[in-house]
């Protein structure tokens, strides 16, 4: 079967989370991935002759912050060079290739083309559940507009998919068709890592700068952090600032006791795979991001802070052995349950 496949630029939770679906489909079918930015550049090396390149959409920050006047205000100046640029990308993709199904992560260009020429087209991501699941968290009035905006975006992304298949790590019930929930997506290289307790924290984030961090967890005098997201080797007191590296990232990962981050997905999924507790900061204004942290609060598997401050780190870091024991409950083997029901919705269209 020939798949067309559609991943965002935007961040790389959904290029990584591709990249595991992507070596699962290339093993029997013929594959085509579209994609924008990084996550571009990441799949083009993995999959060189199946990658192309489109163009996406950014968010716009200010302050750690999304910005939304400055993110429409950039997707309308670039919309008319991207729409051409895209165009002609299509009609490089159609001489080439004609797909008998497409695969979208939440990626618009291959919704489009599915459409337009009638092909059936199946959504795999995490989004969805904002428009397809019957949220049951109190959504605060200072979350009420972001969740508006998010749930309206999330239903005009992608409607009218053939089949929905969302990935989470909480359960909820689902209130539209053709959507099932599966397990998140987890990478090889975190499946295959022994899980282990040492004495350090790991940071992961992206919002809050070097010194403020810093300053606020020399204040945790007896913890040890190992923080990424600055991309420097320097020791300050008690935090070390690292420098990526995907061996030592995960090794670091795999040993903590603990882990603080934002709201991102693909990471949150993953810390919940190694049974690591979970302080999150949602960066603001993105409702996704917010949702992921209250669903770790209401689970028992660690705590949501509105902002990176010593008191709520310390709260989080009093009650870990209680947030340890409910995390240890959570189970997960493997990606098999997502490949088995992907291969039957692909079977059923070949049959046809």
């Amino acid at each position: 079967m020939k798949i067309l496949y559609g991943v965002p630029g935007e961040g790389m939770g959904h290029a990584t989370r591709a990249k595991v679906i992507l070596e699962h489909l290339v093993k029997n079918h013929e594959i085509r991935i579209v994609s924008s930015d990084k996550a571009y550049l990441f799949l083009k090396k993995i999959f060189p002759n199946q990658t192309y390149q489109i163009k996406g959409f950014q968010f716009s920050y200010k302050d750690g912050v999304v910005s939304k006047s400055k993110t429409s205000a950039n997707i309308i100046k670039n919309a008319p060079k991207n729409l051409v640029a895209n165009f002609k990308k299509y009609k490089v993709l159609q001489g080439d290739f004609t797909p008998d199904i497409v695969i979208s992560d939440f990626e618009s260009f291959t919704y489009v083309y599915a459409k337009y020429h009638r092909i059936p087209i199946i959504s795999i991501d995490n989004m969805q559940i904002i428009d397809r699941g019957k949220i049951d968290i109190k959504i605060p009035e200072s979350e009420r507009i972001n969740h508006k905006i998010a749930k309206a975006v999330v239903k005009a992304k992608l409607p009218n998919c053939n089949h929905y298949l969302i990935s989470s790590f909480f359960d909820i019930e689902l209130r539209k068709k053709n959507s099932v929930l599966v397990p998140p997506i987890i990478r090889k290289e975190i499946l295959e890592a022994d899980q282990e307790i040492k004495n350090h924290i790991l940071i992961y984030q992206s919002s809050c700068s070097q010194e403020i961090m810093i300053d606020i967890l020399n204040k945790l005098t007896d913890e040890n952090f190992l923080l990424y997201g600055f991309n420097k080797e320097e020791n300050h007191g008690n935090v070390a600032l690292k420098k990526f590296s995907e061996t030592e990232f995960i090794d670091n990962f795999r040993t903590a006791k603990a882990v603080f981050c934002n709201g991102g997905y693909s990471f949150i999924s993953e810390a919940l795979f190694l049974n690591k507790p979970i302080c999150t900061v949602p960066i603001k204004n993105q409702f996704e991001q917010y949702l992921n942290g209250a669903y770790i609060q209401k689970l028992g598997y660690g705590k949501m802070l509105e902002d990176f401050e010593v008191d709520g780190l310390q709260s989080f870091l009093n009650d870990l052995s209680n947030f340890q024991n409910r995390i240890d409950e959570y189970q997960q083997k493997d990606n098999s349950l997502l490949f088995n029901m992907l291969d039957e919705k692909l079977l059923e269209y070949t049959s046809k």
